[in-house]
């Protein structure tokens, strides 16, 4: 299975100025990324920057660097713009990892990618885990989505989908998320045909997309097919905020993560 990772990385973030160069354990938070995803099948790992002080970190650990735009209105965008620089043929797969997620599991890059190449109706591939927590599954902030029985996305949504009209009467008593039907929280890690990418920068922001704040909902909206997998392991919180940091910090001290 051939496929590339490319890892947008941005230096301005309104919660955390220069996230991608947060000191991790004596390293930056970005080397930390490229290690996951240099520890996947991926062929080649690019990090994706408009800061040239990000691009001088990556080469000093030895990482490829490839400067991009600095008005990209998303990151798929940037991923688009990295596709056309390195001549990415169309059927090429290209996962995209998140520049915060210094704790994610090379095992689910690889799962991402793989169930891409196995669906070849399917123009993108994401990954979800079922919710167990009541406060999860009302919480706007976790992503739900709903597939068919073939495992393609129907819809994504901030609200509780499916909503169970029984059940869900009374939310605030409930213990457990019940077992009626699956309910599942999306995890934002993607891979993407590379044509799909071309196909997106050209699309305008979908209705649905506005109301919900989710861009995955564009390519929905375009009739691109995405297919989701359950993930095999649950991938650790990415790097938000300086509490995020710090937890991230105080569990790299210890056991290595994708050791345990």
């Amino acid at each position: 299975m051939a496929f590339t990772v490319v890892i947008p990385a941005r230096y301005a973030s309104s919660r955390l100025p220069g996230k991608p160069l947060a000191d991790i354990g004596g390293r930056p938070m970005i080397q930390h990324v490229w290690d996951r995803a240099a520890e996947s099948g991926a062929g080649r790992v690019i990090i994706a920057t408009d800061s040239e002080r990000i691009g001088e970190a990556v080469r000093g650990f030895g990482g490829e660097a490839v400067m991009t735009r600095n008005d990209h209105p998303s990151g798929t965008d940037r991923l688009q713009e990295v596709a056309t620089t390195l001549g990415l043929e169309d059927d090429a797969i290209v996962v995209n990892v998140q520049g915060d997620e210094p704790l994610l599991p090379a095992g689910l890059i690889n799962q991402v990618a793989g169930l891409l190449e196995g669906a070849p109706d399917a123009a993108i591939a994401t990954l979800c885990e079922p919710i167990r927590d009541p406060k999860e599954l009302f919480n706007p902030n976790a992503v739900k989505v709903v597939m068919d029985e073939a495992g393609r996305a129907l819809y994504f949504s901030r609200a509780p989908i499916p909503w169970d009209r029984e059940t869900f009467e009374d939310q605030r008593r409930m213990e457990r998320v019940p077992e009626t039907a699956g309910w599942y929280r999306h995890i934002g890690l993607y891979a993407y045909r590379v044509s799909l990418l071309h196909q997106f920068v050209g699309w305008q922001p979908a209705p649905l997309e506005r109301a919900e704040s989710l861009e995955q909902l564009r390519a929905l909206w375009h009739g691109a097919r995405i297919q989701v997998g359950i993930a095999e392991q649950t991938p650790p919180a990415g790097v938000d905020t300086e509490a995020d940091l710090e937890r991230v910090r105080a569990r790299l001290a210890g056991p290595s993560p994708h050791q345990e």
